[in-house]
């Protein structure tokens, strides 16, 4: 391909964050908006309408089977629900597509190194849509960091305090939205019927197709946290534990939830919190009222012995010294569908800021983190809190786990948090060491014919 052909993009579910992706790829210059698939009619109708009345003439596809056959595309750009990642990836790169893929890029652990294994195998150029990896910023941050000027990294700590409310609970099976081609939303997960208020977004609450904001927005934040400490592995050990609790609703993935991921480097910890600060916050507009740890509510902290390092955000970082003073300051960003395109253009893997692997593993300790949560049993306060001694920074962050449910009148005596199971793992084969129950979860049973292949 010549560097002045136009590249033809087909974006595969745009409800929700694929509109980022329409608006983002059409303001690259060489780059036409081919194609749109979505199997909600209304949704497809709707935007190939408003497309054409801009000049874009965009072909609409319902199954993104036909779509990736389309011999005019060169590109599958995609943000379905999760439980589509993979296949799509998987099924783009087979029909000698390059493919833009949302975060996580992965339902389960073994899907997402098939994904990767079929970009590998197939030569193409597969981009994960966890965009700070474009930072400037963030990358000279973790650059200095690993240079050793504040010395040997202690943890880092990924965090993800954002408010999710409850998503309401319904008495049996709901009607599934007009115009929704439930068999192809469904796909890979089982056909189970509709047993919340919303098919869409709510999706992400319910382990059959999301992977909780663990998988949802903390991804990027796990990203961020694995980049800095440098590990191309899946972590050796693994504990997790959680609840949702504050109210009863249809998810069943926790809203609170704390992951220890145990690196010989230093230890990983990820904290997720959906209830806001207190119980008065609940009824004042919980998005006003979400804690904050060492200046971040959605962010990394890296600590190291010569102080830490804040990323606050999606395109900066802050260095502090030890008494809390700063002393650099990090910033900058580009455009990641840039970085994709440019990379799709000379055909280097090396070009891209977020590759198929990166995804693959930041996803897969998101996954393995769920596996120990999923796994776990109730404990007593007491209980839970002496399992963790061993655990170099998880007391700290499990005694402010529980001054927050407290604050928010959740009473663990009643409403107990689940004590995840400890897992270990070979990191080369990417399986749990002597638990069959952890290595089923990490896979899936597929539903025909939507099967990630055994063999790519």
């Amino acid at each position: 391909m010549g560097a002045n052909d136009a590249l033809r993009v087909a974006v595969v579910g745009f409800k929700g964050r694929g509109g980022d992706h329409i608006s983002g790829f059409l303001k690259i210059p060489g780059v036409r908006l081919a194609a749109l698939c979505d199997c909600d009619e209304k949704v497809l109708g709707s935007a190939v309408q408003k497309l054409k009345e801009k000049g874009h003439d965009v072909k609409g596809y319902k199954d993104v089977r036909d779509c990736i056959a389309d011999r005019d595309i060169d590109i599958i750009s995609t943000a379905t629900p999760n439980h589509w990642h993979s296949l799509i990836t998987v099924w783009a790169c087979q029909a000698n597509k390059d493919v833009y893929v949302e975060k996580p890029v992965s339902h389960n652990v073994w899907e997402g190194r098939q994904a990767v294994e079929a970009a590998r195998k197939y030569r193409r150029i597969v981009q994960t849509g966890t965009q700070s990896r474009s930072s400037h910023g963030i990358q000279e941050a973790a650059a200095w960091v690993k240079a050793g000027n504040l010395g040997k990294i202690l943890i880092s700590r990924g965090l993800c305090y954002k408010p999710r409310a409850s998503i309401g609970k319904v008495d049996g099976p709901q009607p599934i939205p007009e115009g929704v081609d439930y068999n192809l939303w469904c796909g890979p997960a089982p056909m189970s019927p509709l047993t919340r208020k919303n098919l869409h977004y709510d999706w992400h609450w319910v382990y059959e197709t999301g992977n909780g904001d663990l998988g949802n927005q903390g991804i990027h934040q796990m990203d961020i946290a694995r980049w800095f400490l440098g590990e191309m592995e899946l972590s050796p050990a693994v504990l997790s534990m959680g609840g949702r609790l504050g109210y009863v609703d249809d998810g069943n993935t926790p809203n609170t939830q704390i992951i220890w991921h145990g690196f010989e480097k230093a230890p990983l910890i990820f904290e997720v919190r959906g209830l806001p600060q207190d119980k008065a916050s609940q009824k004042e507009g919980w998005g006003k009222g979400m804690d904050k740890f060492m200046g971040a509510q959605i962010g990394v902290v890296v600590h190291c012995e010569g102080g830490y390092v804040l990323v606050p955000n999606y395109n900066s970082a802050i260095a502090y010294d030890k008494a809390g003073k700063e002393i650099k300051r990090f910033e900058g960003t580009k455009d990641h569908y840039q970085n994709f395109i440019d990379a799709v253009r000379s055909r280097q893997v090396e070009d891209l800021n977020a590759d198929i692997l990166q995804g693959h593993l930041s996803s897969a300790l998101c996954h393995t983190g769920n596996i120990s949560y999923q796994l776990g049993k109730k404990a007593a306060p007491g209980e839970a809190r002496e399992r963790l001694k061993d655990h170099t920074g998880l007391e700290e962050s499990y005694d402010r786990m529980v001054e927050h449910l407290r604050k928010n009148e959740v009473n663990l005596d009643v409403d107990s948090l689940t004590l995840g199971v400890g897992l270990k793992m070979n990191p080369a084969t990417e399986r749990f060491v002597g638990n069959r129950d952890a290595n089923k979860l990490l896979t899936r049973e597929y539903r025909k014919p939507f099967v990630v292949p055994e063999k790519v």
